[in-house]
């Protein structure tokens, strides 16, 4: 049904010399986040023409259980480690599905 969960784009652009750190890093968030109340879906992907793009496509139960996911050791780690490994900020973005 639509608009019934959130779905989550985060894009996350690693500096070129540290793309497989990043890449180490952001996989190491796919299994702990998958097994986390209310996630219903984590994919981590790789842009082919770009390896430093990183791209999690994301559907949580509500906006209470990302902003669990947030608060988790495993997000917090991740966040303390990526700021000298990447080009820019993360783009988070939250969705609805419209149809």
């Amino acid at each position: 049904m639509a608009g019934t969960t959130i779905r989550v784009v985060a894009r996350i652009v690693a500096r070129k010399e540290k793309t497989d750190q990043v890449r180490d890093i952001l996989a190491g968030l796919v299994d702990p986040t998958r097994s986390e109340t209310g996630c219903i879906s984590y994919e981590l992907l790789q842009n082919k023409a770009d390896p430093a793009d990183f791209t999690f496509v994301e559907e949580w139960k509500d906006d209470a259980a990302i902003d669990a996911h947030l608060r988790t050791q495993h997000i917090i780690q991740a966040l303390v480690k990526l700021p000298d490994l990447i080009a820019a900020a993360p783009d988070i973005r939250r969705y609805t599905v419209v149809r």
